[in-house]
C-alpha cells in the first residue's frame, strides 16, 4: 500500500505544479512587491519536492493501513484531519510567529490540502 501511496505522492507533485501556476499570479496581485519570487524551479528543488511528496503519500498510505482506514470515505477524513493537524498548524504559526502573508500561507495550504486529498482518492479507490 506503501507504493500506491509514493505513486500518488507522484501524481500529487504534478497536480501542485499546475496549482502554483495558476495561484502565483493571484498572490503576486494580492501581495506586489511582498509576493514571494518563486520563478522556475532548480532541478534540485523540484527533485526535492517530489521526495517530501513521497514520503508524505507514504506516511498517509502507513498510517492509513495501521488504522485499518483504507476505503473511501475514511481516507479522505483521515486527509482532512491530517491537514489541519499538520499544514494548517504549521502555516497559522508561520503567519504569527514569522509574519508570513496569509495569502502566501492560504496558497501552501491549499496546496497541501490538494496533494492530501489525492493521496488519499488513489488509495481509497486502489483499495
Amino acid at each position: 500500500m506503501i507504493s500506491w501511496g509514493i505513486a500518488a505522492a507522484v501524481a500529487a507533485f504534478v497536480l501542485s505544479s499546475v496549482y502554483y501556476v495558476v495561484t502565483t499570479p493571484l498572490e503576486q496581485r494580492a501581495l506586489g512587491d511582498r509576493a514571494p519570487g518563486r520563478g522556475r524551479p532548480a532541478p534540485w528543488k523540484a527533485v526535492t519536492e517530489l521526495l517530501r511528496t513521497a514520503v508524505v503519500g507514504a506516511g498517509f498510505a502507513w498510517i492509513a493501513t495501521q488504522s485499518d482506514l483504507l476505503a473511501l470515505p475514511s481516507t479522505l477524513l483521515l486527509s482532512l484531519v491530517l491537514w489541519v493537524a499538520f499544514p494548517v498548524v504549521l502555516l497559522t504559526g508561520s503567519i504569527i510567529w514569522e509574519r508570513v502573508p496569509w495569502q502566501t500561507a492560504a496558497i501552501h495550504a491549499g496546496d497541501w490540502l490538494l496533494k492530501l486529498m489525492l493521496v488519499a482518492l488513489a488509495i481509497g479507490l486502489i483499495h
